[in-house]
């Protein structure tokens, strides 16, 4: 019974909440059609695990991730650096981006995985594990937005995105380059969940860095690529991707 009512809450809720409902008459229909098509064996109603919010025209994805961790890997492709290294970004791009370049992932919440190219190290943003200007390619996506929340355990600072650029400055070696990503628009505190800037404040808290490129993911979820910061003012919730150099 526990398993049942497990599987029914989390179809009415994921992957957009209460969207299952509209799928329920479809869903007992193909139930219906299934079970008198088994001719004789028995579909049991305990096993049930109902899976309603994916009869869709195109397969859905999340534009800031889906985006981000592609411009990432095609940045990569062509710079080649010895080896790579990941401050916090999304575990899953990570596993891929170690299968064809050695890199080395920190996090706050150390990863626990077994993979050829990929070492995890546990490390605070704040005070990242490595000397000055020795790291020659950095990235950080979708993290410094989150420094000084609270929301992933970490200590309340309302200086938390500041300081992470600083230290992620710090770490990157001259002629290193810094791969970032953060919400861009008008800007405010969303908390606990995250802060969103103008692309020109972002690039006033890395002082010592050099704007290389800039593309961008709209409030549309459209990717733009090699733009102008400007143009991205008037956003709500976008996604800035920057390409920085240290000289």
């Amino acid at each position: 019974m526990k398993s049942i009512i497990r599987n029914w809450i989390k179809a009415l809720l994921f992957p957009r909440p209460l969207i299952g409902l509209i799928y329920l008459p479809r869903f007992f229909s193909h139930y219906l059609k299934y079970a008198q098509a088994l001719r004789g064996d028995s579909l049991k109603i305990s096993e049930m695990q109902p899976c309603l919010g994916d009869w869709t025209t195109h397969t859905p994805f999340d534009a800031h991730y889906f985006y981000q961790g592609a411009w990432l890997a095609r940045c990569l492709k062509s710079q080649v650096p010895k080896r790579h290294t990941d401050i916090g970004s999304s575990v899953l791009m990570i596993g891929v981006l170690s299968g064809y370049l050695p890199t080395t992932f920190v996090d706050f919440r150390p990863i626990k995985a077994n993979l050829t190219g990929l070492t995890a190290v546990a490390g605070d943003i704040l005070a990242l594990p490595f000397l000055d200007n020795t790291i020659e390619s950095v990235s950080c996506l979708h993290v410094v937005e989150h420094i000084g929340l609270g929301r992933y355990g970490d200590p309340i600072d309302p200086m938390g995105s500041c300081k992470a650029l600083a230290e992620l400055e710090r770490i990157v070696a001259s002629k290193g380059r810094l791969y970032l990503s953060l919400p861009i628009g008008r800007e405010r505190i969303c908390f606990n969940a995250h802060r969103v800037h103008l692309a020109a404040s972002v690039l006033k808290m890395l002082p010592g860095m050099t704007l290389i490129d800039f593309s961008w993911i709209d409030d549309s979820g459209v990717f733009h690529e090699h733009d102008e910061i400007s143009v991205t003012n008037d956003q709500e919730y976008a996604c800035g991707l920057f390409l920085l150099e240290k000289p």
